[in-house]
């Protein structure tokens, strides 16, 4: 699978169920390779690989994954803490079996930059921080997916 990462979460830990005392190290990534496809990819392992892989590449990089496993994903858990997304299913990376290859977008496929600027909801599925502040009291406890342009950052 060739794709551009269009995102990431940073690396955390869980105890080991099977090996008490002991971590076991993930981070998920999204990526995409059209307009209308993009799958979320999940990998476990050892700190040393999981740190090792989250490191070789960021958001907006050109990625090529091999031998994943391919899973179908528990859309009401999973869609919790990733992007939702529009395939039944999932990647997976196995320490002992996946590679994950990065090259420039120019490389790859020009193509492929131009999805990074998509959004990956539907164009009719936005309120505007306009509408928000507008209708501020009957949104109250709704989940929104709001669309908006950073304009400054400061402390």
């Amino acid at each position: 699978v060739i794709g551009v990462v269009i995102g990431k979460t940073d690396v955390r830990s869980f105890p080991d169920r099977k090996n008490i005392g002991t971590e076991r190290y993930t981070f998920n990534f999204t990526i995409r390779d059209s307009p209308t496809y993009f799958i979320n990819v999940q990998s476990w392992g050892r700190e040393e690989y999981i740190r090792s892989l989250s490191e070789s590449f960021r958001v907006g990089d050109c990625v090529t994954i091999e031998n994943p496993l391919i899973q179908s994903k528990e859309a009401e858990r999973e869609e919790k803490f990733n992007p939702v997304t529009p395939s039944g299913y999932k990647l997976l990376l196995s320490e002992n079996h996946s590679v994950v290859k990065t090259s420039s977008c120019y490389d790859t496929d020009t193509r492929l930059l131009a999805l990074l600027h998509l959004p990956v909801k539907d164009p009719q599925d936005y309120y505007s921080l306009g509408d928000i502040v507008a209708n501020g009291q009957s949104l109250n406890g709704r989940v929104l997916n709001v669309l908006a342009a950073v304009m400054a950052v400061s402390e």
